[in-house]
C-alpha cells in the first residue's frame, strides 16, 4: 500500500499559486496526496490565501517572477502566473503581457527540459466582443489588439500560440483551458471583478455600480467547480491538448446580478450607472460541450449557492478590518 501511494505522488508546481484560483487549487493537489511547489511573486497573491498551508510537509512557496527563468524538478506544472482583473493588468500593461509571453516562454522552457506536463490557464477573454454566441472552442474570437483590455487579451492568445508550438515542435505535453468568469472565497476585495465590487459594496450598503446599462452577460463559475475541471483535463491522454472551455453556461445580466446580491445581503444598496469601459464584451457564455463529453465535467454549482458563500467570506473578511 505504502509502495502504491508513494508511486502516485507527484511533485506538481503551481505558478500564481498564492492567487485566488491557484491558492484553491495548491490545497486540492495537496488534499490529494501530492507535493506542491507553490511560485507567486505577489503582485495580486497573497500570502494570505495560502498561509494555513505553510505547515503543511509536502507544500514550499517560492517568491519568484515568471517573466524570470527558474530551474526546478517538477513532474507537472499548472501556469496561472498572471494578473486576471482589468484593474491590476491595466495598472501595468507591459508588465501583464511580459508575464503572459516571457512567463509562457520561460514555463514551457521547463517543462520540456524536465519533461513534465504543463497546463495553460487562458481565458475566455480570447474571444474578445464576440461576434459567435455561445462560444464554442473553434471559435477565433474577436479582438482589439491595441485596445485597454489588449495586455490582457493578447497575451493570453500569444501564449496559447507558444504552447502549441512548444508541443508541435519539441513534443511538449500540453493542455490548454479557457476560463470563464470565476468566483469565490479569496477574491480580493478590491480587484475590480464584478462579483467582487457588488458583494463589497452591498455589505457596505453602497450604491452598487454598475457599467452601461446593465444589460451585458457573463456567466459566473464558482472556483471549486473550476478547480475540478483542471484537475480532471490535466490527467486526459498525452495527445489531447485543447483548448478547452472550463464555465458555467448559465448566462445572468449584470442587472441579474446585482439585484441578486442586494437580495442575498439584504443590503439596502441602489443602483449606480457608470459609462461601459472600452472593449468590454456584450455577451459571454460558453459552450461546455467539449468538457462534458471528454473529462465528464460541468459546473456544479449555481450562483446563488456559490454567491452565499461567496458573501459569507467577504462578510467576515470586512468585518475584521
Amino acid at each position: 500500500m505504502e509502495e502504491t501511494e508513494r508511486i502516485r505522488k507527484k511533485r506538481i508546481l503551481v505558478t500564481g499559486g498564492a492567487g485566488f484560483i491557484g491558492s484553491h487549487l495548491c490545497e486540492r493537489l495537496l488534499k490529494e496526496g501530492h507535493e506542491v511547489i507553490c511560485l507567486d511573486n505577489f503582485f495580486t497573491g497573497s500570502k494570505s490565501n495560502v498561509i494555513h498551508l505553510l505547515d503543511h510537509p509536502y507544500f514550499e512557496m517560492i517568491r519568484h517572477d515568471i517573466t524570470r527563468e527558474i530551474f526546478l524538478e517538477a513532474d507537472e506544472i499548472y501556469n496561472l502566473a498572471c494578473p486576471a482583473s482589468p484593474v491590476y493588468y491595466q495598472y501595468n500593461p507591459i508588465k501583464t503581457i511580459k508575464t503572459s509571453v516571457m512567463g509562457a516562454i520561460n514555463m514551457l522552457g521547463l517543462a520540456k527540459r524536465i519533461r513534465a506536463r504543463i497546463l495553460q490557464a487562458s481565458t475566455s477573454e480570447v474571444y474578445g466582443d464576440p461576434i459567435v454566441h455561445p462560444q464554442r472552442e473553434d471559435y477565433w474570437g474577436n479582438v482589439n489588439p491595441v485596445g485597454i483590455r489588449s495586455c490582457y487579451d493578447e497575451g493570453k492568445r500569444c501564449a496559447e500560440t507558444l504552447f502549441m508550438d512548444y508541443h508541435n515542435q519539441n513534443g511538449v505535453l500540453i493542455k490548454i483551458v479557457r476560463i470563464f468568469n470565476t468566483y469565490g472565497p479569496r477574491m480580493q476585495p478590491d480587484d475590480g471583478r464584478v462579483v467582487s465590487n457588488f458583494i463589497v459594496q452591498a455589505l457596505r450598503n453602497k450604491d452598487i455600480t454598475i457599467y452601461g446599462d446593465g444589460s451585458q452577460t457573463r456567466s459566473f463559475q464558482y472556483v471549486d467547480d473550476l478547480v475540478e475541471g483542471m484537475v480532471r483535463f490535466m490527467q486526459t491522454d498525452d495527445d489531447i491538448t485543447g483548448p478547452m472551455n472550463l464555465g458555467n453556461e448559465n448566462e445572468f445580466t449584470i442587472i441579474d446580478l446585482a439585484r441578486k446580491v442586494i437580495e442575498l445581503t439584504g443590503s439596502s444598496s441602489g443602483l449606480t450607472y457608470l459609462p461601459l469601459p472600452g472593449n468590454d464584451p456584450a455577451q459571454r457564455q460558453p459552450d461546455t460541450s467539449y468538457a462534458r463529453r471528454l473529462i465528464d465535467w460541468e459546473a456544479g454549482i449555481q450562483l446563488e449557492e456559490g454567491l452565499k458563500k461567496t458573501i459569507s467570506y467577504f462578510d467576515t473578511l470586512l468585518s475584521r478590518g
